[in-house]
């Protein structure tokens, strides 16, 4: 429907670039005893019911109001790109027109690559400072570190540049040169570092060792390679923990905004044996998919939480969903998002696109999550931690004199293993989900 809306635009709105050119200011060509090109296209409009004439009218009154009146000159481009857009934004909060900017941003965030230098930064004083170079990026190879105070870009200054606009001068086409200018602690004066920029790669997906059989997985969004990511992720954690073996794993989705659905399903597959993780419905044939699990879990059965919060959406429900009605997985934080619906980015071949919706999903077990979200299995609140004093409490081993333990090597051993644990008392979302897990743990052995 809205490519014969668009193609009916085009045709009885002129002048255009995507139709013949006027000879009048008011848009029609010289009629002589025929049909103008407007008075055509409705004509034709009279034939199909669903289109609605007077709309249409309507329609090219207001748009020749606009570019005649308008306080400012307002391109004919310019008006129609605003109709298409308006033809989208109108339906739902996320079906939405894409320009040429907005459509390469889109393909930048999905695909996890951009041409660029590969520096992490923040802003310090009005400079920009380096945070991390990514390892094997361009700024690391030509010497960037970090701490590194970026005081100019291509001999222009940086001081008062917004942290976006500095990111986007440091974005650019691979091969292509920039100078940064740094001050660097130890240094007596600046120093010029010329990057060449390259295609950087980063991953959305992130893991470490809580303790030492326990994991964590971090999936920050749901890009191209997410789902392999995270498979490498979790091998990764096998063999770095105790005897190559988890005892527990927490995905953490928490603030994670979606992305691509072949992503989650992915993911969801590592760690489902059979079964459905996801089914859409919509209006045309081609938007009802069903996404079945192949056979085989990772981690065999090992227990996993996953943490959710008001910020997870989409492709995080759609994995959370999918855990939690299999059973495979215990949901801890707070009500997610609820956005179940599913956009298709389409075409116009020509460095533009719309993102439309185009179907609805539900979880395994039939729930749309449309509005609703995910509702956690166990409802844990981000608290503030806040530092308060404690009495010390004496304990046996400060008493002098007391009775020295019979196994002083294994003593060692558990001292030895909690220098390894980390800290995790200012989250306690994740500190619940950690202790949980050992819950877990403990009852399967028993």
């Amino acid at each position: 429907m809205p490519r014969i809306i668009l193609s009916l635009c085009l045709g009885f709105i002129s002048p255009s670039p995507l139709a013949q050119p006027a000879e009048s200011d008011t848009g029609l060509s010289p009629a002589d005893n025929k049909l103008s090109q407007s008075e055509t296209a409705i004509a034709a409009a009279d034939k199909d019911p669903r289109l609605p004439l007077r709309q249409l009218r309507l329609f090219t009154q207001v748009f020749e109001q606009i570019r005649q009146g308008y306080v400012e000159e307002v391109t004919d481009t310019e008006l129609l790109e605003n109709a298409i857009a308006g033809l989208l934004t109108e339906l739902d909060p996320h079906s939405v027109y894409l320009n040429e900017e907005s459509y390469g941003d889109l393909e930048e965030s999905s695909s996890g690559e951009y041409g660029g230098l590969g520096l992490e930064v923040a802003t310090e004083d009005g400079v920009i400072r380096v945070v991390s170079p990514i390892d094997d990026s361009p700024a690391a190879k030509a010497g960037v570190q970090a701490g590194d105070l970026i005081v100019k870009m291509n001999d222009h200054p940086v001081r008062g540049m917004s942290l976006q606009k500095a990111i986007e001068k440091m974005r650019g086409e691979k091969g292509k040169p920039i100078k940064l200018t740094v001050f660097r602690e130890g240094e007596d004066s600046t120093i010029d570092i010329n990057v060449v920029r390259d295609i950087i790669s980063v991953s959305a997906v992130r893991s470490r060792l809580l303790e030492p059989s326990y994991g964590y997985v971090r999936v920050a969004q749901f890009q191209r390679n997410s789902g392999a990511d995270f498979v490498a992720a979790l091998e990764e954690l096998k063999e770095g923990s105790e005897e190559q073996t988890l005892k527990g794993l927490v995905i953490d989705l928490r603030n994670n905004p979606g992305g691509l659905v072949p992503a989650s399903v992915e993911i969801a597959d590592a760690l489902l044996d059979s079964g459905t993780i996801v089914y859409t419905e919509g209006r045309l044939p081609s938007a009802n998919h069903s996404f079945e699990a192949t056979e085989g879990d990772m981690l065999e059965g090992v227990p996993v939480v996953v943490l959710v919060n008001g910020g997870s959406a989409s492709a995080s429900e759609i994995v959370a969903g999918a855990l939690q009605d299999h059973g495979r997985a215990a949901i801890l934080g707070t009500q997610s998002f609820g956005k179940g619906s599913v956009q298709t980015v389409i075409p116009l071949g020509d460095g533009r696109a719309i993102k439309l919706t185009t179907a609805r999903y539900f979880t395994p077990n039939g729930r749309s999550i449309q509005a609703e979200g995910i509702v956690p299995d166990i409802s844990v609140e981000r608290a503030e931690i806040r530092p308060y004093n404690i009495p010390e409490r004496v304990r046996e081993a400060d008493l002098e004199g007391h009775l020295e333990t019979a196994d002083t090597d294994n003593d060692k051993t558990k001292d030895g293993d909690a220098n390894t644990k980390e800290d995790l008392t200012a989250d306690n979302q994740l500190y619940e989900a950690l202790n949980l897990l050992k819950g877990f743990y403990l009852l399967g052995n028993k």
